[in-house]
């Protein structure tokens, strides 16, 4: 894909922590870029479920207009603490020690990035934590081209729910050779 190799002096920095634990898995900076954009449309609070090492968070922040805040929750104390550390100066995010449900208390959400599998099964939670028009970014799938979708001889049932969930306008986007995601807006 065409873009460029720098990122955001904040994307950075979290993706040094990443290294420094040995986090292989941090948002993709393709997904990135598509979460600073989203967020560059989106007013309100944003949030993150998955803070992990702060790389969505931080992409989000990266395009998100003054005014908007940004949320994460990270389920790991010490993570989430070293997280805090790197935000610590960034007005806009707060990364709270804490399960997703925690976040709860902050919703509407006008853009939602779920990062982790688990979370993505609690559609009807998920739904009501929108706001009409809010968008969620569903992340780490294995793209499939079958209907309903399989993977590892199975069929994918949470991207099935999202994908036909009359509640959303959805389609999955593959963002690389070996990886897609999913965009769902709130009706």
């Amino acid at each position: 894909m065409s873009a460029p190799s720098e990122v955001p002096e904040l994307v950075s920095r979290t993706l040094d922590l990443s290294r420094q634990l040995g986090f292989i898995t941090s948002t993709r900076h393709e997904t990135g870029r598509l979460l600073a954009t989203l967020a560059a449309a989106c007013s309100g609070t944003l949030a993150e479920l998955g803070t992990g090492t702060g790389v969505g968070s931080a992409w989000l922040s990266s395009g998100a207009p003054k005014g908007a805040r940004i949320v994460s929750a990270e389920l790991d104390p010490a993570l989430a603490e070293d997280v805090q550390r790197i935000f610590a100066d960034v007005e806009n995010v707060d990364i709270v020690s804490g399960d997703w449900s925690s976040l709860e208390q902050y919703a509407p959400f006008s853009l939602l990035f779920v990062d982790v599998r688990e979370v993505m099964e609690n559609i009807d939670v998920l739904a009501d934590l929108m706001e009409p028009g809010g968008i969620a970014v569903l992340d780490d799938f294995v793209p499939s081209a079958h209907w309903p979708p399989i993977v590892d001889g199975q069929v994918d049932t949470v991207r099935e729910s999202w994908l036909v969930d009359e509640r959303f306008a959805a389609v999955e986007m593959m963002i690389d050779e070996g990886a897609s995601l999913i965009i769902a807006t709130r009706r």
